[in-house]
């Protein structure tokens, strides 16, 4: 892998931060260097969130992701600002439910998922962001069930241990998109 600098954004409420921390700590389990940097307007819930996220083999100097090799983009406004950043060659993954404009740049690899419609048939509405999450792995090649289960006990609170297996779920139907 090397180096993988990663941008998730999104609406604030849309699960941003938590995908891109599960990532950061998929990561580390993996034994890998890691930094996650979140960022989110002052609504919060409503407003907009990225973070930025960074696995890889070698000390990591900055947390700051300003050329992402990877670009997650939840919502048209995430997708218009974030776009023209991704390097050459790089990825976008596109939650195509809320996104309904193409990508315009042919010189990175585009993926459409319709996340917020797949996790709302599949009744569980707010789980879009590890639809996507779920994705994201698949195509870096890390779909891997026993870090992915180590990384939730991590980012899922004891409170909330219920969640486990959906979003193993979620992450599945993300994978076969």
């Amino acid at each position: 892998m090397s180096t993988k600098q990663m941008l998730f954004s999104g609406f604030g409420g849309q699960g941003i931060l938590f995908a891109g921390k599960f990532i950061a700590y998929k990561g580390l389990i993996d034994e890998k260097q890691v930094s996650w940097l979140p960022s989110y307007g002052p609504e919060m819930r409503g407003g907009t969130a990225s973070c930025s996220v960074i696995v890889s083999d070698e000390p990591v100097g900055s947390p700051i992701v300003s050329a992402p090799d990877v670009l997650i983009a939840m919502n048209l406004p995430s997708l218009d600002k974030f776009e023209s950043s991704v390097v050459p060659g790089g990825m976008i993954i596109a939650d195509s439910t809320l996104i309904e404009r193409q990508v315009a740049r042919d010189d990175v690899k585009v993926f459409y998922i319709p996340a917020t419609k797949l996790a709302s048939e599949n009744g569980m509405p707010t789980l879009a962001n590890m639809i996507i999450v779920g994705k994201l792995l698949k195509e870096l090649g890390d779909f891997n069930e026993e870090s992915i289960n180590a990384a939730l006990k991590k980012v899922i609170s004891a409170k909330h241990a219920d969640m486990m297996e959906i979003n193993v779920k979620a992450m599945s139907i993300g994978a076969n998109c």
